[in-house]
């Protein structure tokens, strides 16, 4: 995924497939009008998101661009009319996604006979329960946020995955557009190597995204030449961390590396590691990458290093600098975070693929299921929002582009391309 080159007009939002999956201009209006067919009915699609907690603000921006791209047809594609609901996989009291909430919706979806396509989930331990009940009831799942490696990649997690997800011989029915951890945490590696870092110490949140990222990070280290001194958990339920923090300043480390979601009580995490080594290099992953993290970090966030899968909406140029400014108009001047590119993202390749499922021939939701999982598996040559990109056999996305933030004077600034 070329810098120059992610976006595309917010007017020309939608694309569409060849009849071999590849990616070709839409107009909008044409798309809108139904195509010039004749009304087929309504058929759903789903996101998954948790809408309560730290999440909420970068949810709410992903719900908007699903909903930006809908506008964008008039929630029509080749005569359908799409019917798009925005679940929660969060309670108040968690404040963060619950496998009780995960599992329940799941469970809804398999049963709604007209829901064609389910975007989501945000959270990778979310998807590992939701994906197979799913593949079960032949749903296609699109998620614009999971970047742990083993929902896709055979040897990048545990011994079963990602077979484990896709029982009874059901039809791979998963996809993301976003790349996995096992880039980002080897991008990690390679910038602490160049900020200078010689001995890291590396901690997980015990979640499958934390210590799938805190794993590749920690193997990936001695390969730029840096020491892992320490290997260790700051579980999510924690209140206090100093002992911890203690530990680590005993090993005299030049950077504290945490794999891990805000919604873990990263914030009070930082807090204590700063009053523990107050000249601490600290790096995190996108799980970390939102305003609930400078919020609750406070002051401890400043300087904080961050890895992400693409790149800060300041950078876009061109066609995306168009979408950016599209969307923000409509959202305001602060709905933008870094997920909220992917929300579009996927919800444009969702409804490209019911539209090619439903010129192949689908002529009821069933049809449409199945039409929309071979459409996504054959994307090939997209061209969206983020460029022109494929999936491949494992439903991951051909777009590698990272890039490294910091935190300076308590905003998120760009500081360089990571890899593309």
């Amino acid at each position: 995924m070329k810098l120059t080159k992610i976006g595309a007009l917010a007017a020309m939002a939608m694309v569409a497939f060849s009849a071999c999956g590849t990616g070709g201009g839409a107009s909008p209006s044409a798309s809108a009008a139904g195509g010039g067919n004749a009304d087929k009915g309504t058929v759903q699609i789903w996101s998954e998101l948790p809408r309560q907690g730290s999440s909420k603000g970068q949810t709410d921006t992903i719900v908007n661009a699903i909903q930006f791209a809908l506008d964008a047809r008039g929630s029509k594609v080749d005569g359908w009319t799409i019917k798009y609901s925005d679940k929660d996989d969060s309670t108040a009291e968690a404040g963060k996604w619950t496998q009780e909430r995960a599992t329940a919706l799941a469970t809804e979806a398999a049963s709604t006979n007209d829901l064609v396509a389910y975007i989501g989930t945000f959270n990778s331990g979310a998807a590992k329960l939701v994906i197979p009940t799913l593949c079960r009831a032949g749903i296609a799942m699109i998620s614009p946020a999971n970047t742990y490696p083993g929902l896709t990649k055979p040897g990048k997690g545990e011994a079963n995955e990602p077979g484990v997800y896709y029982p009874d011989g059901c039809k791979r029915n998963y996809f993301r557009v976003v790349p996995a951890d096992d880039l980002q945490g080897d991008a990690g590696a390679n910038w602490a190597s160049q900020l200078g870092v010689k001995k890291a110490y590396v901690l997980d949140d015990t979640e499958i995204y934390g210590k799938g990222i805190a794993d590749v990070f920690a193997a990936s280290a001695p390969n730029y030449g840096i020491e892992v001194l320490g290997r260790d958990q700051a579980p999510g339920k924690s209140t206090d961390f100093k002992a911890l923090a203690a530990k680590i300043a005993d090993a005299g480390p030049d950077l504290v590396y945490y794999g891990g979601i805000t919604q873990n009580n990263a914030g009070q995490l930082w807090k204590d590691l700063r009053e523990a080594m107050p000249n601490i290099k600290l790096m995190g992953p996108d799980g970390i990458y939102e305003e609930a993290f400078i919020k609750a970090a406070g002051d401890a966030a400043e300087g904080t290093y961050l890895t992400f899968g693409g790149t800060t909406a300041d950078q876009y140029t061109g066609d995306a600098a168009k979408w950016r400014d599209d969307f923000r108009a409509k959202y305001g001047e602060s709905s933008i975070e870094v997920y909220t590119i992917y929300g579009y993202e996927a919800a444009n390749v969702t409804l490209a693929a019911i539209e090619t499922a439903s010129k192949a021939g689908a002529t009821d939701a069933q049809a449409l299921r199945a039409g929309v999982i071979d459409a996504l598996a054959n994307t090939k040559d997209f061209t969206g929002v983020l460029g022109t990109w494929s999936f491949d056999a494992n439903g991951d996305t051909s777009n590698k582009l990272f890039s490294g933030t910091q935190v300076v004077n308590g905003k998120f600034t760009f500081q360089t391309v990571l890899g593309q």
